[in-house]
C-alpha cells in the first residue's frame, strides 16, 4: 500500500465573503482553499504550468466536509502527496482551524485532487518532470 508524504502547510484567513446565507463558509470556498495551497506547493517545487509547454491540470477533485467553518478565523491547509504514477500524482489536503493558541487544531475538511502533467500543445499527458518527481515519495 502506498503512503502519502507531508509536503507543505499554509495558513490563510477565513474572509467575511467566504460565508453564505447559512452563516458558515460556503462549500465552494473549501475547494479554493485547497487550490491555493496546491498552487503554493507546486510553485515551491517548480511545478507551475507553462501555457506554451507543459504543466499540471486537475482531472478530479473531491472534498469531505467534517465541521463547519465560520468567520472570523484562520485555517491551516496541510498538503500531502502520494507516490506518483507516470504522469500523475494524487495531492490531498487537510483543512484545520487555527485555535486561539496559534496551533492548527481540529480537522474540518479533507480534500483530494488528481494532478496530471500535460503537454498543452499535444493535449496529452506527459511524464512528470524529473525535478518534480524527485520531490515526490517513492512507493514503499
Amino acid at each position: 500500500m502506498s503512503s502519502k508524504q507531508f509536503v507543505h502547510a499554509m495558513r490563510m484567513p477565513i474572509r467575511w465573503g467566504d460565508m453564505d446565507a447559512m452563516g458558515h463558509v460556503n462549500n465552494t470556498n473549501y475547494f479554493r482553499y485547497i487550490e491555493s495551497a496546491r498552487i503554493a506547493w507546486l510553485e515551491s517545487v517548480g511545478g507551475l504550468p507553462d501555457p506554451r509547454g507543459e504543466g499540471p491540470v486537475i482531472v478530479n477533485a473531491s472534498m469531505n466536509f467534517l465541521k463547519q467553518l465560520t468567520y472570523p478565523g484562520e485555517i491551516e491547509v496541510r498538503t500531502f502527496v502520494a507516490p506518483p504514477g507516470r504522469s500523475s500524482v494524487e495531492v490531498s489536503h487537510e483543512i484545520r482551524l487555527v485555535g486561539t493558541d496559534g496551533e492548527a487544531g481540529d480537522l474540518h475538511a479533507e480534500g483530494v485532487a488528481k494532478v496530471v502533467w500535460v503537454d498543452f500543445a499535444k493535449q496529452k499527458s506527459a511524464p512528470l518532470p524529473p525535478a518534480l518527481r524527485a520531490q515526490l515519495p517513492s512507493e514503499v
